[in-house]
């Protein structure tokens, strides 16, 4: 599964120029926006409540996440007025990871705003990684498909480009097939995540690279 993605090579480009090229994709009428994300830890700078959970102050990640509920609405009332819609699959590893902690109570916001978002643990899908963890995948309609691509640190770098309409279905196919097999957001959250308590960090959040995982 996904093995076409990971044996081509694609059109590389820059952090700026995917995120540039992502924004006006994304602004045509493309009806599915999904993507699998698989990493387990990412950095968000410019996120206030991403830089309060780096910097160990978990109440204030949580409250300053819930003072952009109304833009994440807002912007999923834009898109479903467009008719586009979005689905996550979002893996997740045993025991969860301090950012995917917080990622949790992010994309449940997200949930709750109209995104459609499933969970599978990595324990399930061990067949398909024999060779290599899945690939961060984000699919835009049925013209364009990027691979997010990240340095060593976990820093986002850019992405490779995918316009071949055979090699987007193939990928189409696969990702909803996953996404079949996954737990929606809501009962996931309620059973691993609102139990624990807050995350430890590790790492000043000063010392951290910066990202885009979002």
């Amino acid at each position: 599964m996904f093995e076409h993605v990971r044996g081509r090579a694609g059109e590389v480009l820059t952090r700026d120029d995917y995120l540039t090229d992502f924004s006006r994709v994304h602004a045509g009428d493309i009806g599915l926006l999904a993507k699998i994300e698989r990493g387990q830890s990412f950095q968000e700078p410019g996120s206030p409540s991403w830089e309060a959970f780096a910097a160990g102050d978990w109440s204030a990640a949580l409250r300053l996440m819930e003072d952009e509920r109304e833009s994440i609405a807002s912007y999923f009332r834009d898109i479903s007025a467009r008719g586009l819609t979005f689905r996550r699959l979002r893996v997740v590893e045993f025991p969860v990871s301090p950012y995917v902690q917080w990622e949790m109570h992010f994309l449940r916001l997200r949930a709750e705003a109209g995104e459609k978002i499933r969970v599978l643990p990595a324990g399930e899908i061990t067949d398909l990684e024999r060779d290599a963890k899945l690939p961060e995948v984000v699919v835009l309609g049925r013209s364009v498909m990027y691979t997010v691509i990240y340095d060593a640190e976990g820093k986002g770098a850019g992405a490779r480009r995918f316009t071949d309409p055979g090699l987007i279905r193939a990928t189409v196919a696969e990702f909803k097939a996953l996404y079949a097999r996954g737990e929606g957001i809501a009962a996931f959250f309620e059973r691993e995540i609102a139990p624990l308590g807050p995350p430890a960090v590790r790492q000043p959040s000063s010392q951290l690279p910066a990202s885009s995982a979002h």
